[in-house]
């Protein structure tokens, strides 16, 4: 019987291989360093391809790794090795895509560490316990576009990033005054 299609995780890595948001959704991996080391190896075998234009595919510890990268960030998601390729990039391609829209179009490391927020509610929507959920970047942008609340909100509602851009506008409306 066919199982329904699995990703084992998404990882988003700058260009040195460190992370900037990951989410496991396999037990593969037990332990922290386990996740280091299987990072590293992904980034190893990857980092000298130029996967700029168009996804690529590989093969890691019986994983089927399908990347791409956008200047200095390196977009990632594994699954087993009978996972169907196709799924797994129309996967990275919306969760590319909708890094993209969520970021304007300014898709770096700078921006994404900023932003991180939106980044991590973005994995949530794509995928919930390794299930892929959507891979449409238009409907996952705007499900994360609407979590995000409005300045007027009280502070304890607010994400970090929005708390410290309402302190900024206050900031400034007070200094011109």
């Amino acid at each position: 019987m066919e199982s329904c299609p699995s990703v084992k995780n998404i990882l988003l890595l700058d260009s040195e291989g460190g992370r900037i948001a990951v989410k496991y959704y396999s037990d593969d991996w037990p332990t922290n360093n386990a996740k280091e080391a299987f990072e590293k190896s992904i980034f190893t075998k990857t980092q000298k391809t130029n996967a700029r234009t168009e996804a690529e595919i590989a093969m890691v510890e019986n994983n089927v790794i399908v990347y791409k990268f956008a200047q200095d960030l390196h977009f990632f998601v594994t699954g087993g090795d009978d996972e169907n390729e196709l799924i797994l990039s129309t996967v990275l391609q919306g969760f590319f895509d909708a890094v993209g829209l969520l970021l304007r179009g300014n898709v770096d490391k700078k921006e994404a560490l900023e932003n991180l927020d939106l980044i991590l509610l973005c994995l949530d929507e794509i995928i919930d316990g390794g299930i892929i959920l959507e891979t449409d970047a238009n409907v996952i942008a705007g499900k994360v576009a609407s979590h995000s609340v409005d300045s007027g909100a009280p502070l304890s509602e607010q994400t970090i990033s929005q708390a410290l851009a309402t302190a900024r506008e206050h900031l400034t409306r007070s200094l011109l005054r």
